[in-house]
This record gives C-alpha cells, structure tokens and sequence, in this order.
C-alpha cells in the first residue's frame, strides 16, 4: 500500500513567481545576481578563513561553518527557481522533490544549533577568556560541528519520511518555488493532522533547546557585563557578539514565521516571501554583517583580495 501511494503523484509543479514574461525575466535577473553575490560573499568568507593564519580559532571555524551552510541553502533551491523563471520549466520528479526537502530541512537544522554552539563559544569568550582556549579546544569545537551536522541530519531524515510517506493522489501543484513541508503537506490526501503534531513536537523540541542554549548565553554575557562595568566593556562586548546576535535575530524571526506554525494557519503568498528571506537574503547578509563588524575578518579579507589581484 505505501509503495502504490508513493507512486501515484510521479512529479510535482511549481507555481511560478510570476506568470508575464517581463516580469519573470526582471525576477530572473535579480535572483541569479542575489544568488551570485551569495556565492561570491560565502567563498571569500570561506577562503579567507581557511587560508589566513590570524582566523584558525574556534569563533572562525564555527563561522566557516555557517558560511558552508549559507552556500548550501540556496544552491539547494534556488538553481530550480531560476530554470522556472527563464525556461518555464516548473516540474520536479518525486524523489527530486524528496531530495531537495531532505537537503534544506537538514540545513535549516544544522544552521539551528550551530548558532546555538556559536552563542556558547561568545559566552565562554566573554565570561571565561582566560580558559577560553582550553574549554573551546580544537577537538571539542570539531566535535560540537559534527554533531550539528550529525542532528540536522537525523531531524531532515525524520521530518522527511513522515511527509514522504503520506499519499499523494489528487493535486500535484506545489505552492512554492521549492518543496517546503507546509505546500508538500497540503496536497496529501491522507489526514495529516498526527504528523503535523509530531513534527511541530520535534521541530519545537529541538529547536526550543537550540533557542534556549542561545538566549541563556546571552543571559549569562549580560550579567557578566553588569557585574564588571568597566569603561569600554559595552563596546567591546557587542564587537564579540554584535554579528552573532544580529544573524540569530534574522535567522530565527524567518524561520519561526515559515515552520512553527500549524498548516491552516499557511499563506502560499506571505509565505514565498518570508522564505525568500532566510533562503536568499540572510545567506548574503551573513558574510557581509561578519565583515562589516569583524576587523580581523575585514583584514583577511583584504589580505585575499590582494593575493588573487597579484595573482591574476
């Protein structure tokens, strides 16, 4: 029965972004520059961490995480939104859609709680810098990395067989330029209602214990930086953890407002808005907040650009 269920709906399609053709090549235009310009500020990023000896800490490897998150994320959605856009070509196959849903939900997971393993390294670097290096030692940073990945992995998986393995048999019009779990959920002709309530647990969950790890941390920054009052200490404090704490703002408002949320509260069209927030634009505004607020970052980033023109 599950194997008849699954094949009944063999392809899925997109509902365009727009349908006048002025329109979608002015869109395709401006999303194929985004998506350039995310590439380009990730890899600088990414190659200016790996490459310059004043970023190989803990702070910059947990960064350099997040920019390959950053890459992922709209390379997994946006290339099929462009070939929509220019091309009319607006169907995915089944296991495509499976796939596409399996890569961005693992990302969003891994992109929760590494923001949550950065809000920890900002209070160990605030409240304990003189054990800073032992306690976020080389070993420990790579293995709290890994288990991000390792539990973003494990949440898509679970959020992925319990959409997927739903019946799809009647409409096959996804609305979204990619396969999200609320659009997926509302073609099924199946009751979805228990498995709406078991992925909001999860998703709640996991994503109230990432939330709750990164507010007390913040917590425990804030007192500490009471309890001192020293001149200077704000300034320098929010040039530690300014560029954090403004992509976990623009990072967990999108989310929130996409995901954790009952299905008859979903708007196709407030929605492909508010995903296009944290799928495009907070992956082109991380590298660019981390540099404009970082001098050891902008100093590498200079250092970069110098040896690519003398190389070239």
């Amino acid at each position: 029965m599950q194997r008849a269920n699954l094949s009944t709906v063999s392809e899925f399609v997109f509902v365009g972004l727009s349908d006048a053709p002025e329109i979608r090549l002015l869109l395709f235009v401006l999303f194929l520059l985004i998506y350039l310009a995310t590439m380009a500020g990730n890899i600088t990023l990414l190659g200016a961490i790996s490459t310059d000896s004043h970023l190989h800490s803990p702070m910059y490897f947990l960064l350099g995480n997040l920019s390959l998150l950053d890459l992922l994320c709209p390379t997994i959605t946006v290339p099929k939104m462009l070939e929509a856009l220019l091309l009319e070509h607006k169907r995915i196959s089944f296991s495509g859609c499976l796939f596409q849903h399996f890569s961005l939900i693992a990302v969003v997971g891994t992109e929760i709680f590494l923001l949550a393993v950065m809000a920890y390294d900002r209070y160990v670097a605030v409240c304990q810098p003189l054990r800073y290096p032992s306690i976020m030692s080389t070993k420990l940073c790579a293995q709290l990395a890994l288990g991000t990945w390792a539990t973003g992995l494990l949440n898509s998986l679970l959020h992925t067989s319990l959409v997927f393995t739903l019946s799809f048999c009647g409409p096959n019009k996804i609305q979204q330029y990619y396969c999200d779990i609320p659009p997926v959920l509302a073609l099924s002709c199946s009751s979805t209602r228990s498995r709406e309530l078991v992925i909001l647990m999860v998703a709640g969950v996991l994503g109230s214990s990432a939330c709750v790890v990164t507010v007390v941390s913040y917590i425990y920054i804030l007192l500490e930086i009471l309890a001192r009052s020293s001149p200077g200490i704000w300034h320098k404090a929010f040039s530690t953890c300014g560029s954090h704490l403004t992509v976990v703002c623009l990072f967990y408002g999108t989310t929130i407002c996409t995901y954790v949320r009952p299905s008859f509260t979903y708007s196709p069209h407030r929605d492909r808005v508010v995903s296009m927030l944290y799928g495009m634009l907070t992956p082109l505004l991380n590298p660019i907040i981390y540099s404009l607020r970082n001098k050891e970052v902008k100093c590498a980033l200079k250092r970069v650009i110098s040896q690519v023109r003398r190389a070239l």
